[in-house]
């Protein structure tokens, strides 16, 4: 067994070390110029990567993560959902009213920046940090509580029990609104246009009122709102949980062990991971190569230029996600040989939990720059949502500081994240291989060998993206 771990070790530190050697940063701060030659960093995430493999099967013998002790810190008060949710309705009205009143220049418009660096890059830190946050603040789920509310006291029958939701459902219609999100944001040719995205944002606010009717509030919410389970599987990250009314804290990583493994999970975090993957992959020299290859393609077939190029891109993410799917399969048909008997769909909804920090991780070093830059531009679109010269914070005149931070420190920012989330994700692989295969702690180390080069091959990836942009 020793003789194997070496072999991959070593096979492993190769993979690192045919890295990109010219990663620069990721996003608006261009590239980066390293006080050390950036191969290394390759050679030291695989490095950190392993020792971490080594390291987790020398000191963690048993599971820690998977039923974890929690202790209440306080009783939140009655009110404070209530008002999280007026708050939440008031942003989700704002940023409409922006949408369809405001000016149709994007950048001087509240709702794209609105949509795009605040609640998609922005609510992820803000649930890492605070825990399930959107949770309290989400806009359909307070509506959705008005309207009932309001039913119950027009007439009791109104006030009818929830439909079963189908188990084979899952998180299905999570991942598809993850990709459809995906789909307007790297392919569509008019995602930045604010009516277009007020009309879109209003619409998926609409299906999940209906849902929640349908279904119920928390049921739909926890399976079938993309965003709603995006952002729990953050807040999962945190040491924060609530239960009920009662705010605990918890081991860091510990939330996500307890995830359902229900249906649609894995495609959950593939199309985020998939879609991030294919928006790095788009900047680089690769795509540039490639992309016009296959405009040209659809356009012999008869499309039109716009058309071809959101055909072309629609390949190219459907490629994006198809590749992450493969190589997480690749590991669970790996810890498969261990035992022929399990079944690959358990195994793989099992380890899907996984996943989440290494999602994050991707979200982090791909947006970092634009949370940083962009993210001050809410300054002044505060004052002047509409984009008509008004200035009612009196921030209006507020300028986007690009020294905030250095492009040096972006690449940091951004590497760290990637290392971080993948040992993380490794910690979590470890901790529920010894739960599953129990009865055997050298199986359950030996089925790792798979997740660490999964997590390694991530690594890589992830890195490569890094240094495709500007190469």
């Amino acid at each position: 067994m020793r003789r194997r771990a070496a072999l991959l070790a070593a096979a492993l530190l190769a993979a690192g070390a045919l890295a990109p050697a010219a990663a620069q940063a990721h996003g608006i701060s261009g590239s980066a110029d390293l006080p050390i030659p950036q191969w290394l960093f390759a050679w030291a995430a695989a490095i950190v990567l392993i020792a971490s493999f080594v390291a987790l099967g020398v000191l963690w013998p048993a599971p820690r993560l998977q039923r974890p002790r929690l202790r209440r810190v306080l009783t939140i008060p009655p009110g404070v959902r209530t008002l999280c949710g007026l708050v939440g309705v008031a942003l989700y009205g704002v940023v409409l009213y922006a949408a369809f009143a405001g000016t149709t220049v994007p950048t001087a418009n509240l709702a794209p920046t609105a949509i795009y660096v605040a609640f998609w890059v922005g609510v992820p830190v803000l649930s890492v940090l605070l825990g399930d946050v959107f949770a309290l603040f989400s806009p359909w789920r307070a509506l959705y509580r008005w309207i009932a509310g309001a039913a119950r006291r027009v007439h009791t029958s109104l006030d009818a029990e929830p439909l079963a939701y189908p188990a084979w459902l899952g998180r299905w219609p999570a991942a598809v609104g993850l990709v459809a999100f995906a789909w307007v944001e790297l392919v569509y040719v008019d995602k930045d246009v604010p009516a277009t995205l007020g009309a879109l944002a209003l619409a998926y606010g609409f299906v999940q009122v209906v849902g929640m009717s349908v279904y119920g509030e928390r049921t739909w919410s926890e399976r079938a709102d993309a965003f709603g389970v995006w952002f729990n599987l953050c807040s999962r990250l945190s040491i924060w949980e609530t239960r009920g009314r009662e705010l605990c804290v918890r081991a860091p990583l510990s939330g996500l062990p307890r995830l359902d493994p229900l249906p649609g999970t894995v495609a959950v975090l593939v199309a985020l991971i998939g879609s991030t993957t294919f928006d790095g992959a788009s900047n680089g020299v690769l795509w540039v190569d490639v992309a016009p290859w296959l405009q040209d393609r659809f356009g012999d077939l008869g499309a039109s230029l716009t058309v071809a190029s959101e055909l072309a891109a629609s390949v190219g993410l459907a490629v994006a996600l198809a590749a992450v799917a493969g190589l997480y399969q690749l590991g669970i048909r790996g810890m498969r040989t261990l035992d022929p008997r399990r079944d690959a769909g358990e195994l793989a909804r099992a380890f899907a939990h996984t996943l989440a920090p290494i999602a994050l991780a991707y979200a982090l070093a791909h947006y970092f720059s634009l949370l940083v830059f962009q993210g001050q531009a809410l300054i002044y679109l505060a004052s002047d949502p509409l984009g008509t010269g008004a200035n009612l914070l009196g921030t209006a005149n507020t300028q986007v500081d690009y020294t905030l931070i250095s492009p040096t420190g972006i690449w940091y920012v951004q590497v760290a994240a990637l290392v971080a989330g993948h040992v993380a994700g490794l910690v979590l692989a470890h901790d529920r291989a010894l739960a599953v295969f129990a009865e055997d702690r050298r199986a359950a180390v030996r089925s790792q060998y798979w997740m660490l080069t999964v997590m390694v091959g991530f690594t890589c990836l992830g890195l490569w993206l890094l240094s495709a942009v500007n190469a």
